[in-house]
């Protein structure tokens, strides 16, 4: 049996070691971002080569990721970290670029109120260096591609389906695809000049562009339009993202024609807020057990938002209940779930909490 003074001092070596490894780690992690800033022992980084006015309010960010990118697929997206007033916030951003290029972009809307759109508008410029995530998502072209496509946008919810229109141009795979979008005026076309140079060079593009101030056609989307325009939509691959309005109403149209299994879809935003049963003058009691700290949330709002309100900066990423980060364990409380509309009052359950609203006073796992 090894006696008591033997075990502390393996402990000490052994803390020894580890603190000094750590420390070199971090001295090394440090030297090498000076030398390159996208270079890093631990992620994966990009610098910003590029940024592209897309339209008044949109932005294109061509960056160059490090070795650590393992390359994406047409349709994907990636987490954005960046660092903003000392804290590090993450967003999801699909990758509006073809893939098997050394260089990516991302195209981003700015969005009113925005925390991360407007510090990327206002702030990043070439040189500057963000991380990411590797590309995740299931909002792909299929493998081999179908021989009729449609690819269905509205606003910002061209960017998934740009990455694939520059994906079949770079493959010389246009044969026999119709592109459909939905904007409310030319000016707010994203990547307007580029989808029209594409549509010149390649016969087996068709693109149709769906303009509010347009007289001469429905204002937004109309199933009766649609038909004319695209006569055997139903019979095409179509790939699918706009705003919740938009994608609802395609969603039933496909639906009532017996279309659902031959439409893909991709969601940038969830379902919308109701009002909260608890009056916004009596605030909801949340105990957070690991940090053994209390905070009252008052008003409308998830439950990342009231938490970020009351000074808070629980761990998020998406915001729209796709990435998860955000997930931690309900002790005890009752909240009710935004997308699916599930009223959970079960203990030790697992939430998201910028899909989630207070539904009664709150124990939280942070």
């Amino acid at each position: 049996m090894k006696s008591a003074e033997y075990i502390a001092n393996l402990w000490r070596s052994t803390r020894s070691t580890l603190f000094r490894r750590l420390f070199l780690d971090r001295q090394a992690e440090f030297w090498v971002r000076e030398i390159d800033p996208v270079h890093t022992l631990t992620g994966i980084r990009a610098q910003v080569v590029d940024v592209i006015a897309e339209t008044d309010d949109t932005k294109s960010f061509v960056l160059r990721p490090n070795a650590a990118w393992r390359g994406h697929r047409a349709g994907q997206s990636t987490l954005v970290e960046v660092e903003i007033d000392g804290v590090r916030v993450h967003r999801f951003y699909s990758i509006s670029s073809a893939p098997g290029q050394a260089l990516i972009s991302i195209t981003v809307k700015r969005v009113p109120g925005g925390r991360v759109s407007s510090w990327l508008h206002q702030h990043v410029g070439v040189g500057h260096v963000v991380g990411l995530g590797p590309a995740s998502g299931d909002f792909v072209l299929p493998t081999p591609i179908s021989a009729r496509l449609l690819l269905l946008s509205g606003g910002s919810g061209i960017t998934p389906v740009m990455s694939m229109l520059r994906d079949l141009a770079a493959r010389s795979a246009i044969e026999d695809v119709a592109f459909v979008h939905y904007a409310r005026t030319r000016a707010d076309v994203i990547f307007g000049d580029e989808l029209e140079d594409l549509a010149a060079r390649h016969a087996g593009l068709r693109l149709i562009v769906c303009v509010d101030d347009d007289d001469d056609a429905p204002r937004g989307f109309d199933e009766a339009h649609l038909a004319a325009l695209v006569p055997d939509f139903a019979e095409r691959s179509t790939f699918l993202c706009g705003p919740g309005a938009l994608m609802d109403r395609v969603e039933k149209l496909w639906a009532d024609v017996g279309a659902s299994h031959h439409l893909q879809r991709e969601r940038f935003v969830a379902a919308p807020l109701f009002t909260p049963l608890v009056a916004s003058g009596e605030g909801v009691d949340v105990r957070l057990s690991r940090s053994q700290r209390r905070v009252v949330t008052r008003g409308a709002g998830t439950l990342l938002e009231q938490l970020e309100g009351a000074g808070e900066r629980p761990a998020n990423g998406c915001r729209m209940g796709i990435c998860r980060t955000c997930t931690c364990l309900k002790h005890s409380g009752t909240v009710e779930n935004l997308v699916t509309g599930e009223v959970s009052s079960e203990p030790d359950q697992e939430i998201q909490l910028c899909i989630s609203v207070p539904r009664s006073d709150l124990e939280l796992d942070l």
